[in-house]
C-alpha cells in the first residue's frame, strides 16, 4: 500500500466523531492492506512504529521537527514555528508548506515505516542532526497530506482517537464480515500486548493461529483485574469456604520478564519501565531460579531500618528518567511477587492459582533483600479476613486480595476469582473511582494563572468501548496540582470530541483520554446530565462532592480507569448499607 492511501484514510478517521464510524472506516483499510504490511498499519494508525511496550522513541522536540520541515520546504526554523503557533498543529504547517512544493515519488507504507524507525534508532554524538536530516528528507518525497501526518508522529499528536478494541473490532469486521471475534483477538492481544502481532498472526495464518498465540517472554501480559463486593460476608459467598489472602499494596505493578539473563520490567499500563529500577532487575537475577519466567508482583518503597512501607507518594519518586541509579540507592525498593504465569518456555495461566504459586515459592531465593514472596494466607471465615485486614491496615498498606485457589490467570480480565477488600468503614467497603480527564474548563479569578479552573472527567464503558461523563471536578485540587493539569493538557488538547467520548456536557476543550486521576466521593448519585450508565429514562450515574487523592498517569492506561459496571455495583452497594444499618 502507497502511504499516500494511508494518509487519506488518517483524514477520513479524523474527520469523525463518532467510534461506529471509526470502525467502519478501520474495517475498509484493513481489508485494503496485505499481510505484510498490516502489523505496521495498526501501529502507524496509532502513531507509532512499534507496539506500545517496545522502548522505541522518535525523540524528536517541537524544534526539531520544525527544523526538518524548514530545511524540506525552504524556510526558516523560526518561520515554521510561527506558522505552526498560528495553525495550533505541527503536521497543518508542513502540509501548507507542501503544497508550494513538488514532492518526489511515492513511498509505501514499509518503506515510511522504515524511515521512522531508523529517526528512532540514532544516538550518540550528532543525533539531532542526523534526525533533522532524516526526517528533512522523508518529507520532500511525500504528498501534503501523508506530510502533515508524518510531521505530527514524531510529536505523539497524531491524535486519531482510535483504542485497542476499536482496531480489534475492525480486524474482526475486514475479514470476517461483523465482529463476532472480537473475543477471541481480545484474548490474543491480552496475552501478547500487541496488536501488529496479532493482526499479522490474524491476516497470515486465520482463526486457528489466533487461538494457538501464547505468552511470549517480552510481551506484557494485559493485567488481571479485581471485583470489589461491599463485604467480608459477600466475599465468603463468591470465594467458597477456602481461599488465598495477600496484603494489598500500595505501589507499582510490576510484570517480570526473565530468560536467561535478559530481564525486562513492565508497568501496569505495558510501559517498559526496565531503566527505571536497575536495582529490581539486580535482584531478578540474583534471586530467581529458572531460565524463562514471567511474573507478577508489587514494587513498593521500603524502609528496611525500621521495616516500614512507606507511602505511594514516596514510591513514586522512583519513576525518574535521570539519577537513576542514585535514586535506588535513596529509596530502594522491594518487590512482593504474588503470582506465576509462565516457567521454563511454558505458558501456565491455565494451572489453578495454588498451583501458580506453589511453583513461585519454587523459584524464588529466601532471604532476598529485593525479591521477596508476597504473604499468603488461606483464610476459611468472614472473621478472619476482618482480622488480617485490620493487620495490612496498620503496617501501612491498602488492605487486602482475596484469589479463589482453583482460578486460571485470565489476562486483561475482571472476575470474581480476585476480590480486592480495601478500606472499611462499618462494615462497608469504600473505594475509590478511577477516572479519565475529558476535557477542561479554563481558569477565572485566581485559577487564570493555572490556565485550567476545572475538569470534566470520565469511566470507561468496556461494553462500548468509549468513555462516559461521570463528574465535573472545581475543587479539591492544590495550585500544584492545577498546573500540573495544565501542563499535562497542553500535550493533548485537541480540536473536537474524540470520537469514543460520549457526552452531553461541552468542557472549554477536549483533550485526548489518557490521563487517569484516582478520585474520592461523598456518594454516587443518579444524575441527568451525566451519560455513565445511561438508563432509557436519560438518567446516569455520577460523583458526589468528588476530590483528587493522586494521579495514575504513570501506572494505569485510560481504558484501565473503573468501568460503568463498577461504578453501578458501588451505587447499588451504597443502599444495601444502608438498609442494613435500618
Amino acid at each position: 500500500m502507497q502511504f499516500k492511501t494511508l494518509a487519506e484514510y488518517y483524514e477520513k478517521l479524523e474527520g469523525t466523531s463518532k467510534r461506529l464510524e471509526l470502525i467502519d472506516i478501520l474495517s475498509k483499510l484493513f481489508k485494503e492492506s496485505s499481510a505484510e504490511e498490516i502489523g505496521k498499519i495498526c501501529y502507524l494508525i496509532q502513531g507509532r512504529v512499534a507496539p506500545f511496550f517496545e522502548p522505541i522513541e522518535i525523540g524528536m522536540a517541537e524544534s526539531m521537527v520544525a527544523q526538518a520541515i524548514g530545511r524540506a520546504y525552504d524556510k526558516s526554523k523560526d518561520e515554521v514555528l510561527k506558522l505552526y503557533r498560528h495553525k495550533g498543529n505541527m503536521g497543518l504547517a508542513a502540509q501548507e508548506l507542501a503544497q508550494k512544493h513538488k514532492h518526489h515519488g511515492e513511498l509505501s507504507v514499509g518503506e515510511v515505516s522504515e524511515a521512522l524507525l531508523k529517526i528512532a534508532g540514532f544516538s550518540g554524538e550528532g543525533t539531532v542532526g542526523k534526525k533533522v536530516s532524516a526526517l528533512c528528507e522523508l518529507l520532500k518525497k511525500l504528498d501534503p497530506i501523508s506530510a502533515k501526518h508524518v510531521a505530527n508522529i514524531p510529536l505523539g499528536t497524531l491524535r486519531l482517537g482510535i483504542g485497542d478494541a476499536t482496531v480489534l473490532d475492525s480486524l474482526s469486521l475486514s475479514k470476517h464480515g461483523d465482529k463476532s471475534l472480537r473475543p477471541i483477538l481480545e484474548d490474543a492481544y491480552n496475552k501478547t500486548s500487541d496488536l501488529g502481532f496479532v493482526a499479522e498472526t490474524y491476516f497470515k495464518k486465520g482463526i486457528a493461529g489466533i487461538k494457538s498465540i501464547e505468552l511470549i517472554v517480552g510481551k506484557p501480559v494485559r493485567p488481571a483485574l479485581a471485583e470489589r463486593l461491599p463485604s467480608a460476608d459477600e466475599a465468603i459467598k463468591r470465594l467458597g469456604n477456602e481461599f488465598a489472602a495477600e496484603p494489598k499494596f500500595d505501589g507499582f505493578r510490576v510484570a517480570v520478564h526473565k530468560n536467561g539473563e535478559k530481564v525486562e520490567l513492565f508497568s501496569r499500563n505495558l510501559e517498559n519501565t526496565t531503566h527505571a529500577f536497575p536495582d529490581i532487575v539486580s535482584g531478578v537475577r540474583k534471586a530467581i531460579n529458572a531460565k524463562s519466567v514471567i511474573l507478577e508482583g508489587e514494587a513498593i518503597a521500603y524502609n528496611p531500618d525500621t521495616s516500614e512501607f512507606l507511602p505511594f507518594q514516596e514510591t513514586t519518586k522512583r519513576r525518574r528518567k535521570y539519577k537513576i541509579e542514585e535514586m535506588a540507592k535513596k529509596l530502594p525498593l522491594v518487590l512482593f511477587a504474588f503470582d506465576l504465569l509462565y516457567l521454563n518456555g511454558r505458558d501456565i495461566t491455565q494451572k489453578p492459582y495454588k498451583e501458580r504459586r506453589k511453583l513461585l515459592e519454587s523459584i524464588i531465593a529466601r532471604e532476598n533483600p529485593t525479591i521477596r514472596i508476597s504473604e499468603e494466607r488461606v483464610l476459611h471465615k468472614a472473621s478472619e479476613i476482618s482480622d488480617f485486614f485490620n493487620e495490612a491496615i496498620s503496617e501501612g498498606l491498602e488492605g487486602l486480595m482475596l484469589k479463589k485457589l482453583d482460578s486460571p490467570y485470565i489476562a486483561g480480565g475482571r472476575g470474581f476469582h480476585w476480590i480486592k477488600f480495601k478500606r472499611s468503614q462499618a462494615g462497608q467497603l469504600t473505594d475509590s473511582v478511577d477516572c479519565v480527564i475529558l476535557g477542561v474548563y479554563r481558569g477565572k479569578g485566581k485559577r487564570t494563572e493555572f490556565g485550567v479552573g476545572g475538569l470534566l472527567v470520565g469511566i470507561y464503558d468496556d461494553k462500548k468501548d468509549e468513555f462516559v461523563t461521570v463528574s465535573r471536578i472545581g475543587t479539591g485540587l492544590t495550585d500544584e496540582e492545577f498546573r500540573k493539569v495544565d501542563e499535562l493538557s497542553k500535550h493533548l488538547k485537541i480540536a473536537h470530541k474524540p470520537a469514543r467520548v460520549s457526552s452531553d456536557i461541552e468542557p472549554s476543550f477536549w483533550v485526548e483520554p489518557k490521563v487517569v486521576l484516582e478520585i474520592y466521593a461523598d456518594e454516587i448519585t443518579r444524575s441527568p446530565i451525566h451519560t455513565a450508565g445511561r438508563d432509557k429514562d436519560g438518567l446516569g450515574y455520577a460523583l458526589r462532592f468528588p476530590r483528587l487523592v493522586k494521579f495514575r498517569e504513570a501506572d494505569k492506561r485510560a481504558e484501565d480507569a473503573t468501568t460503568v459496571s463498577e461504578v453501578i455495583k458501588l451505587y447499588n452497594q451504597q443502599f444495601a448499607h444502608r438498609n442494613n444499618k435500618k
